[in-house]
């Protein structure tokens, strides 16, 4: 593996891929740098589903190892949600603030020590002619009963990680990138990278 595509439009997210690779020099593309575009439509139940649904599609149609991940948010209290619809919990406009003010509703008057949550980051690696390669990532924490912090999106505000009483968006980005699920994710692609060289 040379070249790769990382199937996001998120400069955050192509930079950590991107630092990632180039230990193994392996250059990485995403979809900022490439005209064509794909609309793939995420079926899958789980969040390793829908991240190997992006990845295969789009290794098949550039022909290059595609990197694609899934994330989002488990409740307990919810049993699981809003799970692989975290993005559109409130609707399919993907509006942050519906979601987490819906999230809250639903949370409403439920205990602290109830409030258990994990934001959850499934990567898979697709690679033409080859086996798929999936991990996931997690970060334990609980849901707060009101917004804090404007770092972030999503459901940032609300989310206080494990271990610390601020929530994600109280974070810098150097801390929440040290924490997340997303990193916890790409630490145990890394560890297969290494068996691949």
């Amino acid at each position: 593996m040379k070249e790769l595509i990382v199937a996001t439009k998120n400069p955050g997210k192509v930079n950590e891929f991107r630092q990632m690779f180039s230990k193994y020099d392996i250059s990485v593309k995403s979809l900022l740098d490439i005209d064509r575009s794909i609309d793939i439509e995420e079926t899958g139940s789980t969040f390793e589903e829908n991240a190997v649904i992006k990845a295969e599609a789009m290794a098949e149609h550039f022909e290059v190892p595609v990197v694609a991940d899934d994330s989002g948010l488990e409740v307990d209290a919810l049993n699981g949600e809003p799970g692989v619809y975290s993005a559109r919990y409130a609707g399919i406009e993907k509006d942050d603030g519906k979601n987490t003010e819906k999230l809250l509703k639903q949370l409403y008057g439920v205990p602290e020590e109830k409030r258990t949550a994990r934001f959850v980051c499934a990567v898979a690696v697709a690679r033409p002619g080859e086996n798929t390669f999936v991990r996931r990532g997690t970060c334990e924490g609980v849901i707060a009963t009101e917004p804090q912090g404007t770092n972030g999106f999503g459901y940032d505000p609300v989310f206080i990680p494990e271990g610390s009483s601020r929530t994600m968006a109280e974070h810098s980005s150097e801390e929440k990138n040290a924490i997340s699920h997303r990193h916890h994710a790409i630490q145990q692609i890394e560890e297969w990278l290494k068996t691949q060289s």
